[in-house]
This record gives structure tokens, C-alpha cells and sequence, in this order.
């Protein structure tokens, strides 16, 4: 059975895992308003998505 001869260092480990980062979320401007919202979901500013009303918002 293959065991490791020496401990991971903290450096070693870290670079590892320098690659399991999140990625950035992806944003684009709301064609109604202009707000920055995440693609193919409704406009938390405006409440629409592809020209229709989808959620009321209040003011």
C-alpha cells in the first residue's frame, strides 16, 4: 500500500489547491434597466426577463 514518506507542506498543499477557487460570477447589463444581473434570470432591479413583467417590485 503506497503511503507518503514525508508530510505535505502548508506551502505545497496551498499551491495545490490555488485551482479550487469559485469562478467569478458571470454578470451582463439588464436591456431594460441597465442594472448588472447574472444571465437568463430575472432583473432583481426591474423584475423583467426577455421584455415581460415577471416579478413586481416594490419601490
Amino acid at each position: 500500500m503506497a503511503v507518503p514518506k514525508r508530510r505535505t507542506s502548508k506551502s505545497k498543499k496551498r499551491m495545490r489547491r490555488t485551482h479550487h477557487r469559485a469562478p467569478a460570477a458571470t454578470l451582463a447589463p439588464c436591456p431594460k434597466c441597465g442594472e448588472m444581473r447574472i444571465p437568463h434570470r430575472v432583473c432583481p432591479n426591474c423584475g423583467y426577463y426577455k421584455g415581460e413583467r415577471r416579478i413586481e417590485i416594490e419601490d
